[in-house]
């Protein structure tokens, strides 16, 4: 799945009103977005799909009818799979605007929310499905740039040692410079790829012309008859093909940036004629030329056009790289903000648009992982094995999360919900038996990184349910507190304390703390809970509530969206209205800090619990994390069991 990407926040706008919400601009400019985006990833498929179709391992014979057989089946994946599932129907569940994993998954837990148990069940299937957009995001950069790189080799084959390298090179600096923002580069990436799909586009129509007889492909009885042909070899063709349609989840994941409009016209109107096309261009160059299979993609060029041609593939490859890079980054920040990871560091990069975000503990380990499977695979066709098996399963837990969104959130007839979803669950269920066939050659990667990831979210999650409940067990209930208050026996402070706290049912451990020690209580003291919700963006005139609780305390609640800056400093102005002033040199925000400690005792595997106490422990600050400002925060802390 691909979320907030540089070229999205290169084509928003900021929001006078709200710098968090984002604004429309033109259609044609954001169809250019999208296009830059939203298609990188699929838009590179040509470089290495039909090579592996025809691959020794797949055993797909290299004449006429499997050329025809193959190209067909290609076309009808395109076709049924991401035009039709994903362009004409999953395009329209969307979140107050926003699509992707998770916003598909608060969606349909919202939608059976009368159900615990199937609730918590579809948000554990939501979170393992996010969780697996990891394993994208490392194999698409290794294997789009050393699909890239391997044109090379027709340039002159004493290059071929150095693909590898220079892959590497070039994927190293890719990452170095996210820490600089890629608005600079943003404005740019549309127009390459619309240059991309043209190239596409017409290398295929004008081989097309000198062998016409693949345009039997679009006829689907051949992709049945190769299929059907295949038998129980089906699975290694399909494995292979799986590769034309990796990349057709952004379509949905970048829906909130782009809208729906615009993503069916770029798709209708420039992606897919280019990539069917080039397809067709490749079955018609290996019909008449079946050597060039070392490498369809570059042997569609004449040998004084394959240089510019690698240049031009290698800034597709990029720009692909770069989609799930920021992504990532952008996923990461909604799961943080769900509550399925721990704070991380997030750096805006844009004083304007409020998407473009990066995070170095991110990007250091996208980065070792890309490193890692290009040096361990060393080829893209070795990497097509680990390829697709993450993608077909996310493709199918979508299939399964809309289902509970058109029946019971949108109230479809039950037939019609349950025969279309059963139609693409069992498409679904082929690709990815088909890329499980590949799994130790490779497939087990994303899987395993997918586990791994899953079981840090799952941990977090259950750990810090437990923190909560074990702080509310030992803690003082606030109303109770506040009653009992004699102002007259305390020291107050002229000045504002802000105690943020998760539970704003409960006295904060800080403000014990500073009665205990400091023996002064303020004059105005504000119990802050900050709420993510499960929707994508809150307005500004509903971010923040107010609630006097006399004595000079009041419980404020700020809100955000899974897509918001949660900037609290500037959310709290709101209060001014309100009749709370808030000055900025005369408020001191008291952080209670937790600092957990293993309990053999507890009530998870000992193993979970030092886990928890691990990541609680290199979790990034309160302060960075909210924009607090630091020279204003007094930090107190305890020690807590769980």
């Amino acid at each position: 799945m691909t979320l907030p990407t540089p070229i999205a926040t290169a084509v928003k706008s900021v929001d006078s009103g709200d710098p968090n919400t984002p604004a429309r601009t033109g259609l044609a400019t954001l169809t250019l977005g999208a296009i830059g985006v939203v298609y990188g990833d699929i838009g590179t498929s040509p470089l290495y799909t039909i090579k592996e179709i025809f691959a020794p391992h797949t055993g797909v014979p290299l004449d006429t009818p499997h050329l025809v057989g193959a190209i067909s089946v290609v076309f009808w994946a395109l076709m049924l799979v991401v035009t039709l599932k994903y362009v004409i129907l999953i395009l329209r569940a969307d979140n107050h605007g926003e699509g992707g994993g998770l916003a598909l998954t608060a969606l349909a837990a919202k939608a059976v929310q009368s159900r615990p148990a199937l609730r918590g069940s579809l948000l554990l299937l939501g979170m393992f499905g996010a969780t697996l957009f990891y394993g994208d995001s490392v194999i698409t950069p290794a294997i789009s740039v050393l699909g890239a790189m391997e044109g090379l080799e027709l340039v002159t084959p004493a290059l071929k040692p150095y693909v590898v390298p220079i892959a590497l090179a070039i994927l190293v600096g890719l990452f170095v410079i996210q820490r600089r923002g890629t608005a600079f580069v943003g404005r740019y990436f549309g127009t390459i790829i619309v240059v991309w799909f043209a190239v596409l586009g017409i290398t295929g129509a004008l081989h097309i012309a000198q062998q016409p007889a693949i345009l039997a492909a679009l006829n689907p009885v051949h992709a049945w008859d190769f299929l059907v042909g295949r038998g129980w070899y089906v699975f290694a063709a399909v494995g292979a093909i799986v590769l034309a349609i990796t990349g057709a989840e952004a379509l949905y994941a970048d829906m909130g940036h782009f809208g729906r409009r615009p993503i069916q016209v770029a798709w209708t109107v420039v992606v897919l004629p280019g990539l069917m096309l080039n397809y067709l261009g490749q079955g018609a160059l290996l019909m008449g030329n079946p050597g060039a299979i070392e490498n369809p993609f570059y042997r569609m060029f004449p040998q004084a056009w394959v240089l510019p041609a690698l240049v031009l593939a290698t800034l597709a490859a990029i720009i692909a790289s770069q989609a799930v890079i920021s992504g990532a980054y952008s996923m990461t920040k909604q799961a943080i903000q769900l509550g399925f990871l721990p704070r991380m560091t997030v750096r805006y990069t844009s004083a304007r648009e409020v998407g473009q975000i990066y995070m170095p503990a991110v990007n250091w380990m996208l980065l070792a992982g890309v490193v890692g499977v290009v040096l361990f695979f060393g080829s893209s066709s070795a990497l097509a094995s680990a390829y697709g098996i993450a993608v077909t399963l996310t493709m199918m837990i979508t299939t399964v999360l809309t289902f509970f969104v058109v029946r019971d959130g949108w109230r479809l007839p039950a037939p019609l919900a349950i025969g279309a979803t059963a139609f693409f669950l069992s498409v679904d269920a082929l690709l990815v038996a088909s890329c499980a066939v590949k799994f130790l050659d490779g497939g087990w990667f994303p899987l395993a990184l997918g586990l791994l990831i899953f079981l840090l979210m799952s941990t977090w999650q259950r750990g810090r349910a437990m923190l909560m409940q074990s702080l509310k067990s030992d803690g003082l209930e606030l109303r109770p507190f506040i009653e009992d208050l004699n102002p007259r026996q305390l020291n107050r402070a002229e000045r504002t304390a802000i105690y943020p706290v998760a539970d704003p049912t409960m006295v904060p451990l800080a403000l014990l703390h500073n009665l205990k020690h400091n023996q002064v209580l303020h004059q105005r003291n504000v119990i802050l809970t900050v709420v993510f919700h499960d929707v994508p963006w809150i307005p500004m005139e509903k971010r923040l509530e107010m609630v006097s609780l006399g004595h000079g305390f009041w419980r404020l609640t700020v809100n955000f969206g899974f897509m918001n800056s949660p900037d609290v400093p500037k959310a709290l102005e709101l209060a001014q209205a309100q009749g709370l002033p808030i000055p900025l040199f005369e408020t001191t925000y008291f952080l209670s800090r937790e600092t957990v400690v293993p309990n053999p005792g507890g009530g998870i595997a000992h193993w979970r619990d030092r886990l928890f106490t691990a990541m609680c422990h290199n979790a990034s600050g309160v302060v960075e994390f909210f924009r607090l400002p630091g020279n204003a925060v007094v930090e107190l802390g305890t020690r807590v069991q769980l």
